[in-house]
Formats: C-alpha cells, sequence, structure tokens
C-alpha cells in the first residue's frame, strides 16, 4: 500500500468516526425534542430579508395543507407579489398600515390605525384553525408606542396552544424576545438600494 493510499484511507477513517460521533449528537438532540405546541418567532435586525423568511413558511403550511393568515402593520402597499400570489391560495391578508411615518406624518392617525389593526389581528390570534399567523412589521408600532406591549403579550399568550406566530421588523422590544420560542437577528453587511438600486418586483415587491 502507497503512503498516499495509506494516507488516504486513515483521513477517511477518522471523518468516518466523526461522523459517527456528530449523528450521536444530533440523534439525541432530535429525541430529546419531543413536545409539540405553537410556537412565537421573532426575525428581527437591519437586514434584508426578515418578511420574506416569515413568507416562506406561508407557503410551507400551504404545502401541509394548513391554513396561515398575514397581518401587515406599517405597510400600505397592496401591490406586492407576495400579497398577489398568496391571495390566489386563499390566505387572508390584511394590510393594516398606510404606510411609513415619514409618509403618513399624522401621529394620531398612525396609533388609530395600529389600534384598529390589532383589533382585526385579535380575530385571527384566536381562530384555531390558522395555523400560523405573521405579523409583519409589528416591532414598529410596539417600539413607538402605538400599540400596549402587554396586551400584545397577552394577546399572544392566549392564542390556540398549537397556533405559530412569526413576527418581523426592527427593533424588536427586548419583552417580546424574551417570551419568544426563536429569536433572529439579520445583520445589514451590504445592500444595492445604498448604491442606487431601486426595489424591484420579484427581489422587493
Amino acid at each position: 500500500m502507497s503512503d498516499a493510499f495509506a494516507g488516504d484511507a486513515a483521513r477517511a477513517e477518522r471523518h468516518r468516526l466523526r461522523m459517527v460521533r456528530k449523528k450521536a449528537v444530533v440523534d439525541a438532540g432530535i429525541a430529546a425534542a419531543n413536545i409539540d405546541r405553537g410556537v412565537l418567532l421573532v426575525l428581527t435586525g437591519n437586514g434584508k430579508g426578515k418578511s420574506s423568511s416569515a413568507f416562506g413558511m406561508v407557503a410551507r403550511m400551504l404545502g401541509h395543507g394548513l391554513k396561515p393568515a398575514v397581518a401587515q402593520f406599517i405597510k400600505g402597499r397592496s401591490d406586492t407579489g407576495e400579497e398577489a400570489f398568496f391571495r390566489q391560495h386563499g390566505v387572508p391578508w390584511l394590510v393594516l398600515g398606510e404606510g411609513f411615518t415619514w409618509e403618513t406624518q399624522n401621529l394620531a392617525r398612525d396609533i388609530e390605525t395600529a389600534q384598529r389593526g390589532w383589533a382585526q389581528v385579535q380575530a385571527f390570534l384566536r381562530d384555531p384553525a390558522i395555523a400560523l399567523v405573521v405579523l409583519d412589521e409589528l416591532t414598529y408600532p410596539l417600539k413607538y408606542g402605538w400599540l400596549d406591549l402587554a396586551t400584545v403579550l397577552d394577546d399572544l399568550e392566549a392564542r390556540p396552544p398549537m397556533q405559530h406566530v412569526v413576527i418581523t421588523g426592527r427593533g424588536a422590544p427586548a419583552e417580546l424576545c424574551e417570551v419568544a420560542d426563536t429569536v433572529s437577528e439579520l445583520a445589514d453587511l451590504k445592500h444595492a438600494y445604498r448604491a442606487g438600486v431601486r426595489a424591484q418586483k420579484g427581489l422587493d415587491l
């Protein structure tokens, strides 16, 4: 046996043994995760992709024959590709905003719009037939104080046991992250917008 062949064989055996140990750890972790219940996810941070990730879960729900629902705060446009697509598949979709604060320039109206929107969301959070509720950009009305955080947390806690909720938006409050089951923070390393590239259909809209 050549030295090169022996070296390759030894390396392959070391790899096999590492994968055996790794599989044992992974299998043990999977076996230990045996609880079925609704999960609260928070997708926050300055990076792009928070809403897109949430909408990916909407598609996943539909693929399993489960019912999702979407409520969008802040955003006021109804011409996005995801809304058009998911409405075609019967997904309840609420557009609860009138645009970002620098567009509305009316604090009282922004507060009223957010509170009226939350009253509609409460119906989603009480419906056990809805498997997933996406609360897109909810962090903003929470951060600005337009919605009472304690009320929102109480409503989330009281939802049906198997209902999942995904909340997106920058600057998620610490209290929300504390009660969430999963929190992911997306980092902003680089963005085409800052190079003058406008939002593109199918990519951003």
